[in-house]
């Protein structure tokens, strides 16, 4: 069946992208039967520098990184909470912790190629936005990833090799570079059309459906000539 390919970059530590990946689902959903969609997660790093392991609280990080105050840090995640909840999500406003995800995104490489890519990054969108444990600690990811039905030996034997899938995670990189992503979440539909940001769900839904509509297009019957006849179930006219 033709389905539409959309590429989606995102971090696991970005809100935007939580809560962006949610408008999406939505609009598929209002979609469904009309539009068919094969989604592949990309990978995007929104702190690639970050040392693993140097974990930090949210707020003071927010606060130094755009220069505003921590009250005014913390205004901003419980307008984001507020944003999550509007699509049904869960989101913890205080206590969050931020880390380096480059781990993370070579686990959600190896969960793509286990056919289990939706439901293990689902669990780490969870995991760091609604669950009081940091996703930022080695057991926790194990953890989460088995969760979600990743094999432990895998997961531990990925962790422990800085090469796995360390290829696969630039490579995302660099098509987004290419593409002049710059920020996430990105969107691109079919290889045609790019959406930067969490848009509202109808935004989605326009597009999939312009674009499902290029895909299929309507076809135009030509009649022509009044003799011009066609056999039928009933028989041929003579």
């Amino acid at each position: 069946m033709t389905e539409l390919r959309v590429d989606i970059w995102s971090d696991i530590a970005c809100p935007w992208c939580y809560v962006g990946k949610a408008r999406f689902d939505k609009a598929v959903q209002l979609l469904d039967g009309k539009v068919a969609v094969s989604v592949r997660h990309r990978s995007f790093e929104l702190d690639p520098d970050r040392e693993v392991g140097d974990v930090a609280a949210v707020v003071p990080m927010i606060a130094k990184k755009y220069g505003i105050s921590p009250a005014q840090a913390q205004a901003n995640e419980y307008k984001l909470g507020d944003l999550a909840k509007a699509e049904g999500l869960e989101y913890r406003t205080e206590g969050r912790d931020h880390g380096n995800t480059f781990d993370l995104h070579r686990l959600l490489h190896l969960a793509s190629d286990r056919g289990l890519e939706a439901e293990v990054w689902s669990a780490f969108y969870a995991a760091n936005f609604a669950d009081e444990a940091s996703v930022f600690e080695r057991d926790r990811v194990v953890e989460v990833a088995v969760g979600a039905g990743l094999d432990r030996d895998e997961v531990v034997g990925v962790l422990d090799d800085p090469e796995a899938y360390r290829e696969a995670v630039r490579a995302d990189e660099a098509e987004a570079a290419a593409l002049g992503a710059t920020g996430v979440p990105f969107f691109v539909i079919d290889e045609k059309y790019g959406i930067s940001g969490a848009q509202p769900t109808e935004l989605f839904a326009e597009v999939l459906e312009k674009a499902w509509g290029e895909k299929r297009p309507v076809i135009t019957t030509i009649t022509g000539a009044e003799d011009a006849e066609a056999c039928g179930p009933d028989g041929c006219p003579i």
